[in-house]
């Protein structure tokens, strides 16, 4: 499984940036997928996740009603919508699948790094005030 994230930058607080995870070496339909995020000296985070049909999702609180995370079975990718950025969420940003996380799962929560099995590189997106 290979996981290539990209899309990230550097912002001012309050602009929106779209992250894009392309997925190969999968099924990806059979795949739960997250972001997740490492805050510089922090411990990685969940951000979002979404089921394998893309009908359930999950947020962490701090994103809930700004970023938006969706999936694309045709291109095998998954993508974090992120409006009205503020400065804390600065971090370097992952993307996760994982065949054993249910939509049942993701809604119940929480969610935790170590329930994902493949990861890709981050990507670092700088939100400045």
């Amino acid at each position: 499984v290979q996981l290539q994230a990209f899309g990230g930058g550097s912002v001012q607080a309050g602009d929106s940036l779209r992250l894009s995870c392309v997925a190969s070496g999968l099924t990806f339909s059979d795949y739960a997928m997250g972001w997740f995020r490492q805050p510089p000296g922090k411990e990685r985070e969940f951000v979002a996740g979404i089921s394998r049909t893309g009908s359930s999702t999950a947020y962490s609180d701090s994103v809930k009603g700004r970023f938006t995370i969706s999936r694309d079975g045709a291109k095998n990718a998954v993508y974090l919508e992120m409006n009205s950025l503020k400065p804390e969420d600065t971090a370097v940003y992952f993307c996760a699948a994982d065949r054993g996380v249910s939509a049942a799962r993701l809604r119940v929560g929480p969610i935790h790094p170590e329930m994902f099995d493949d990861w890709g590189q981050g990507t670092q997106v700088t939100v400045s005030s």
